[in-house]
């Protein structure tokens, strides 16, 4: 997918200026990124890294795994920064201090698809906890199985609906990232959970439809981190800072947001610079 935006000059004169004066870093100016696979397989990052690189110099190399993996590669000090979207499993690597600095960025959400014929007559139920208890009655079901945030809001599903995912009929799980489930999931005939970017950048390719969405507790936020120094001096911290800077910056956030629009008629994340968490309704 080929999305191409455009800075203003003027945010491109203060991106600039964010990474000047690193002559430490001028022997090798890039980055590590550890992220979630919807950001890849949205195309989300084809159209920001080109943005950042341009802008500042800095190439971002990009590793796109599950939020668990993500994670976990900063905590070994593998990556330069992170964009990730679980947001009670980053809070135990935030108290780890692993990862420092975070930004709220952008959300969308999580929706359940499934055949059109709906077995397990998840439409019109009340709610995505409710749609749980009506697969795991039927199934097949297909998780990703990747220790994702997007695995992780699955088996939050599960608990709050009373269902061990092992007696759910047909669960099967691809240790896959959300485009490759997608499309696992329509071969069988599945139900699956899937963030909304990644499923309007596939649905072209898909016959699985939503059949449940728009349910607050399926809130999809997405976090920016930089690597903490202190634990893991290797990392390049002025560079992941202008990384994570870059993310928030006014023109960037315009960016996400008209990002999809003109494909899909609507935009794949909703930017959330300068929001809090609270008022997303993550923390009381």
């Amino acid at each position: 997918m080929n999305h191409r935006l455009r800075l203003l000059p003027c945010s491109l004169a203060l991106l600039a200026a964010l990474c000047a004066g690193g002559s430490a870093h001028a022997q090798d100016r890039s980055i590590v990124l550890a992220t979630t696979t919807s950001t890849q397989d949205s195309g989300l990052l084809d159209t920001l890294v080109p943005l950042f690189r341009r802008a500042t110099g800095i190439e971002v190399k990009v590793i796109a795994v599950g939020t668990g993996a993500a994670l976990d590669l900063a905590a070994r000090g593998d990556a330069d920064a992170v964009l990730v979207h679980a947001w009670e499993s980053e809070k135990r690597y935030v108290a780890r201090g692993d990862i420092v600095e975070g930004r709220l960025v952008m959300h969308n959400d999580f929706l359940l698809v499934g055949p059109r014929a709906d077995p397990a007559h998840v439409r019109g139920s009340a709610g995505a906890v409710a749609a749980m208890r009506a697969i795991a009655a039927v199934g097949p079901y297909i998780s990703r199985g990747d220790g994702s945030g997007t695995e992780t809001m699955e088996l939050a599903l599960w608990r709050l609906a009373g269902v061990d995912p092992k007696t759910v009929p047909g669960r099967d799980a691809t240790g896959q990232g959300m485009g490759a489930t997608l499309l696992v999931a329509d071969q069988r005939h599945a139900y699956t959970l899937t963030d909304r970017a990644t499923y309007l950048a596939f649905r072209e390719r898909l016959r699985l439809v939503p059949v449940l969405e728009k349910d607050p507790r399926l809130l999809n936020v997405y976090h920016a981190y930089v690597v903490n120094p202190a634990r893991h001096p290797g990392v390049k911290t002025a560079l992941a800072r202008t990384w994570v800077d870059f993310l928030v910056a006014p023109a960037t956030q315009r960016a996400i947001g008209r990002f999809g629009r003109a494909r899909f008629g609507q935009p794949l994340f909703v930017p959330d610079a300068g929001r809090t968490e609270a008022q997303l309704g993550l923390v009381p």
